[in-house]
């Protein structure tokens, strides 16, 4: 058995305006500790994956700097992707690389590059149960989290036999629920659809060429297709949970509670960064922040002095000579924001 990890790190993570920019996104910003979340999530995974057995899929103009960033990853391993086509297509193209190279037995953990893990040796464990469910029963395992809230911004799993440590089939997916069903299907246990995958690459491209047409003609250019004719040939971009979980009948979940978290918006930092006594959380240059009479505040600056006073629930970001100001709640739809900018202040995201 040959153990491999795959790492998405694409995007642009606009909901991180103003830090965040096309050139230097979220999975490359030190958002949680003093290294860029990108370098965190190889980390952690380090003890289990040799480097030259972690793929790193991406934008292409972020090559270059995830090869500084990550020096033990072979070249050929950071993969670009030639246009976006949804998890679907850039999961299954991990996998055909790494059939072509170790065939098709081989394991693959795929994980996302934004995610904060408060117990990483017990994440790790977790994965290797995953890991040894996949084996056994050829089935695609996820891991669903066990909710810690009733948070609408994450999908959610029903397993066929809830609380079953050792992994369950999966009942159904069910998209972002508003707040009543969230807390619903918490209290019935439901678990969160973190994202988190384990299987053998043959098993996941059976389930592909079975349940996901849209993805027929790229498989049908064979073993030896390079990545441009491939995810040109994606009749339509779609998410991996859409594409094949959601319809495939092989699927085991297996209840993950290692303090995971999604890096989605600056209210996420108010969960898992270090808080004063008030719940309020600084990042940056936090000398140059003063904090009186607040609760549960998010403030970052990296130029200039701070000071808030009698206000709750804020975030407060300053950076080039930019201030923004919004509520942990609006936090989530920074991108809206971003578009509606005259095109002076949009170029400086």
């Amino acid at each position: 058995m040959s153990r491999w990890a795959v790492v998405l790190a694409g995007g642009v993570g606009s909901r991180f305006w103003p830090l965040s920019t096309p050139e230097r996104p979220k999975q490359l910003l030190p958002l949680v500790t003093d290294k860029p979340l990108l370098v965190d999530s190889v980390d952690r995974l380090s003890s289990i994956v040799e480097p030259t057995h972690t793929l790193v899929l991406t934008n292409e103009s972020l090559v270059k700097s995830i090869r500084r960033l990550l020096p033990a990853i072979p070249r050929e391993n950071i993969i670009a992707e030639p246009r976006p086509a949804g998890t679907a297509a850039a999961l299954t193209w991990a996998a055909l690389n790494i059939e072509r190279r170790d065939g098709k037995d081989a394991t693959m953990i795929s994980v996302h590059a934004d995610w904060y893990i408060g117990d990483e040796a017990k994440f790790r464990e977790i994965l290797l149960d995953a890991e040894e469910t996949a084996q056994k029963t050829h089935t695609l395992v996820t891991v669903g989290i066990v909710p810690t809230r009733a948070d609408q911004g994450f999908g959610y799993i029903q397993a066929t036999n809830p609380g079953k440590s050792s992994g369950s089939p999966v009942k159904r997916f069910v998209e972002k629920p508003d707040r009543a069903r969230a807390e619903k299907m918490r209290s019935e246990g439901y678990l969160w659809n973190s994202g988190i995958f384990v299987w053998s690459v043959g098993d996941f491209l059976a389930q592909v060429k079975q349940h996901s047409p849209e993805l027929a003609k790229a498989l049908a250019l064979g073993p030896d297709a390079e990545a441009p004719e491939f995810f040109a040939s994606v009749a339509k971009p779609i998410s991996v949970d859409v594409g094949v979980l959601e319809r495939s009948k092989n699927v085991t979940v297996i209840p993950g509670d290692f303090g995971w978290d999604d890096i989605g918006t600056w209210a996420a930092l108010g969960r898992v960064r270090d808080k004063d006594e008030f719940g309020n959380v600084t990042t940056g240059n936090v000398q140059n922040v003063h904090i009186l009479d607040c609760t549960d505040n998010v403030v970052q600056t990296d130029s200039g002095t701070v000071v808030i006073y009698g206000v709750d629930n804020l975030v407060v970001v300053v950076h080039d000579g930019l201030t923004l100001v919004t509520t942990r709640e609006k936090a989530s739809d920074l991108k809206r924001l971003v578009e509606s900018l005259p095109v002076s202040e949009q170029a400086k995201s």
